[in-house]
Parts: C-alpha cells; structure tokens; sequence
C-alpha cells in the first residue's frame, strides 16, 4: 500500500511540473508572437507619400508610432489672398474675398496622427477646423462653414477652393492647384489616411468601389505595388459650386 501511495505521488508531482512546463512554453510562444507582431508593426521611416509635401511649408518627422507635420501653413501657389504685392498673388475680381490675407503670423498648424491608421474601429465624423493638411501646406477643412452648409461662404472660395476664415488658409473644394481631375495627392487626414484627387493610379480613372467616405483599398503611386486604404475625392458635383468637396467624412482610419 506504501508504495501504491509513493507512486501516486511520484506521477501527481510529475503531472504537475509537466503542466507547469507546458505553462511556460505556451507563455514564452505567446511573447514571442507578441515581439513578432510589434517588430512587423513599428515604424521607422515615414511613408513615401510624404515626399510630394512641400519642404518650404512642412516639417515631417515620426515620434514613436505617430506622425508629426508642423507647417507654416503658406501654400506654394497663386491666390488673391495673398494681398496685392505679394510675389503669389492672383488677381480674382469674382472672389468675395474675406478681411483676412495670409502671413507668417497666423497660419501655423501642427497635426500628429497615427503612422499606422487603426482601420478596424469605428467610424467618427469630421469636426470644424483643420482636418487634414494638404500637400500645398495648406489646411484642408470639410464641408461646412461656421457650422452650416459651405454653400454660404461659396462666393469667397478662390480659384482652387480655399479661403481664409476662421484663421487659416484652406481649401473646401478639390484643390486645383495641384490636384485637377487626376490621381495626385491631396494630402493627409488627421486619422493618418492619405487623400487622393478624383482618378486612382491604379486604373488611370474615376474609382468605382468607394466606401461612403470616399476610400477603397488598392496600390498607389507611393506604395511600390502594395495595397494601401486610402481615400480619393469623390466624383460628384457639390451644390452650386461647380466643383468637388475635398473630403466630408466620416474618417475611417481612428
């Protein structure tokens, strides 16, 4: 009996360390999955995108897992809000043009968003205010305008959509300055999800599988053939404008 007792024992304590042991293997094949996963996730150069920002506007760089754009917020191109002397002003007698012409004083803007857009939550709507900096340097804004529909301050959008008020320089509309009914780059939004013009590169036209935010899945000009979400504006004409809105949501990348 004393030694059916030992054996039980000898085999309850094997069992025991057996289990603890697979414990352990388990553990340290979950932490290594974990560092797989978060070595195949960080980021440690900034999207190639990134190179068609204009330098004399922007500064680029990565902090940790976010992206950081501070910019003057001066655009690199024409525009009668510039104010008569300016070396980019343009003439445009049909802009009911608002008080304010840029400076260097009242147009910065710093965003910080995800170097790795999170597309698996949920959607969230734009808000007023910067929603995304274009590629010019320039704010983008959304669809509205003092918090009603942008058909009201329509007659002040300059010849590539944008204006100034509240504060900064930005466009509404499809800017056309550096994106006129093609596949360039707009710009990027604040949940870190590049904006594209009305054409996708991937098939030389308009795209046909837009969600409702105005974006798909497919390889870009910046992407060396890999498949990228991304967002294209829309191809149809908003109210009276006669032209087409930049982005209205909702982000689909937060």
């Amino acid at each position: 009996m004393k030694k059916e007792g030992k054996l039980k024992k000898n085999m309850a304590a094997m069992a025991l360390a057996l289990a603890l042991l697979l414990t352990t293997l388990i553990a340290c094949s979950a932490d290594s999955a974990s560092d797989e996963d978060t070595e195949e996730t960080a980021v440690t150069e900034l999207h190639a995108a990134f190179s068609a920002f204009n330098s004399d506007a922007t500064t680029i760089f990565l902090d940790g897992s976010n992206v950081v754009i501070e910019t003057t917020g001066l655009p690199d191109h024409e525009t009668v809000y510039w104010g008569e002397g300016n070396a980019l002003y343009k003439e445009e007698p049909d802009v009911d043009r608002t008080p304010s012409i840029m400076s260097s004083n009242n147009n910065a803007t710093t965003i910080t968003v995800d170097a790795t857009p999170n597309l698996t939550g949920s959607t969230v709507s734009t808000q007023l205010n910067t929603i995304g900096i274009a590629v010019s340097g320039a704010s983008i804004f959304n669809d509205q305008e003092g918090g009603g529909p942008l058909n009201q301050a329509a007659a002040s959008l300059d010849w590539t959509g944008a204006h100034i008020g509240p504060g900064v320089y930005h466009y509404h509309l499809e800017p056309k300055a550096f994106t006129d009914d093609d596949e360039n780059l707009v710009g990027i939004l604040l949940d870190g999800v590049f904006l594209y013009g009305r054409k996708c590169t991937s098939t030389g036209t308009y795209p046909t599988d837009l969600d409702s935010s105005g974006g798909h899945t497919t390889a870009t000009q910046y992407t060396d053939g890999e498949e990228e979400y991304h967002y294209h504006i829309i191809n149809e004409l908003y109210s009276t404008t006669g032209s087409y809105l930049a982005f209205a949501g909702p982000y689909q990348g937060y």
